[in-house]
């Protein structure tokens, strides 16, 4: 039986980027060595979305699926002002049919999705 998700997200610095969600995201981590952090991750859900099947990474010489990254959250703007409180940028929101969406920029660059859903989701089916 599947016991859980692990997510890789792969960085052009991920030193920066792991204290960046243990500082910033405040996100609670165990430390296997030298630095290198394993995240717990909020209640997550799985969207498989159409691609043109050009978004891959090689993973233990496999072509693996590309992955995106959003976080959730119940109240986007009160999120956009604590994390700018804390130095970190977000784009300008944007409005579409499933939520209202921006993106933060990680330290290495990198950027991440964040978003207030609109729609119903898995997190809050299963604890009803």
């Amino acid at each position: 039986m599947i016991a859980g998700a692990h997510l890789l997200l792969y960085s052009k610095d991920p030193e920066a980027d792991r204290a960046f969600f243990k500082t910033v995201l405040e996100f609670p981590s165990i430390d296997l060595g030298e630095g290198w952090l394993i995240f717990a991750l909020p209640p997550a859900e799985l969207a498989v979305h159409p691609g043109d099947g050009e978004f891959v990474q090689m993973h233990a010489e496999h072509p693996m699926l590309g992955t995106l990254l959003y976080l959730m959250c119940d109240d986007l703007s009160n999120v956009i002002r604590s994390l700018k409180g804390k130095g970190v940028d977000c784009a300008t929101p944007v409005e579409a049919d499933w939520g209202t969406s921006t993106s933060v920029r990680l330290p290495s660059g990198g950027e991440i999705g964040l978003y207030e859903p609109t729609h119903p989701t898995m997190i809050e089916a299963r604890s009803i």
